[in-house]
């Protein structure tokens, strides 16, 4: 079987062309494929800047948050420190009087059943 130069030349070229082609076709999609690396990345990359762009913003609105609470607290608790001592400061008081009240009624009763020297005393 013979065959002939021309056809086998021929094929040969096609073969060799689709070789390239194949080739640059590889080369083209491993190009593409770094690009799209490349591109991966850097979105990658901003997507964590914003991230922690963004938890440092909550971070800090935290923390302000926190302070604003602490001194609101601080504020009540002066508040009821200072209500405590009133009312304390009034049961003394309220107590201080009941106690003066009473000795003065029990001062009165006793006067009240005790006879005087100068009445004379009942032989009953």
């Amino acid at each position: 079987m013979k065959t002939s130069s021309p056809g086998a030349a021929a094929a040969a070229i096609f073969a060799l062309g689709l070789g390239d082609l194949a080739l640059a076709q590889s080369q083209e999609a491993s190009d593409v494929k770094a690009t799209v690396a490349a591109d991966a990345k850097t979105v990658g990359q901003a997507v964590e800047h914003s991230a922690q762009t963004v938890g440092h913003a909550v971070a800090d609105k935290s923390r302000q948050a926190e302070h604003v609470v602490a001194d609101d607290a601080k504020a009540a608790a002066e508040t009821v420190r200072d209500d405590s001592k009133k009312a304390a400061q009034a049961v003394e008081n309220g107590a201080k009087t009941v106690g003066q009240t009473a000795k003065e009624n029990a001062v009165k009763a006793k006067e009240a059943v005790t006879p005087k020297s100068s009445e004379p005393v009942s032989k009953n």
